[in-house]
């Protein structure tokens, strides 16, 4: 019975996460009064997501300047109805060049209930670090949460054990934030 439960909440937290990724991305107008729908509002490609953080935090730049690589997730769709699920397609940078992509999952426990849409950007110190993700051995402990980009973010935070992690909220509402059971995949661009 107890196993029963565990697969309803999964394939719940699944049809929520899908339900997600099919919403609407939006930003308030002008006058503020309600959402209006914007093509850029939130870009689905890296250039753009890069631009959108930077704008938001211009002390970003430390990282963009001194990581070794990074991986850019433009849009991450996360939902829960107990059990959470998470996913979402990146580029990955190596010192400034395009050298793949990435796959995101999260699976994840406890009091959660709700949906939202957010972009991820994944710093990496140095090549060791970048050399893990490649192979695959990237995953963040159950406690990890990243830092929610707002203006100065960027200058009062630094590395945590060769990674930084920023994420910018897109859409919808959700109590639980953190990126604990996230996991990658990573493909080389085929030269």
């Amino acid at each position: 019975m107890m196993h029963a439960r565990r697969q309803l909440s999964l394939v719940v937290a699944l049809a929520v996460a899908a339900g997600v990724s099919g919403c609407s991305d939006y930003r308030e107008n002008a006058s503020g009064s309600e959402p209006s729908q914007t093509a850029d509002a939130f870009p689905n490609d890296s250039g753009g997501t890069i631009e959108r953080f930077r704008t938001r935090d211009p002390s970003l730049a430390k990282f963009f300047d001194t990581a070794y690589g990074y991986v850019v997730f433009p849009k991450i769709a996360k939902g829960a109805a107990g059990v959470g699920a998470a996913n979402g397609s990146g580029e990955v940078f190596e010192q400034g060049t395009l050298v793949g992509t990435s796959e995101v999952t999260q699976v994840t426990l406890g009091f959660q209930l709700g949906g939202q849409t957010y972009s991820q950007i994944v710093f990496f110190q140095d090549k060791s670090y970048m050399d893990v993700f490649k192979d695959g051995n990237l995953e963040f402990a159950a406690n990890a949460s990243a830092i929610a980009v707002e203006s100065g973010a960027g200058a009062t935070n630094d590395f945590n054990k060769g990674v930084a992690v920023f994420t910018m909220p897109r859409g919808g509402l959700m109590f639980e934030a953190s990126i604990g059971g996230q996991k990658f995949s990573f493909s080389p661009l085929k030269r």
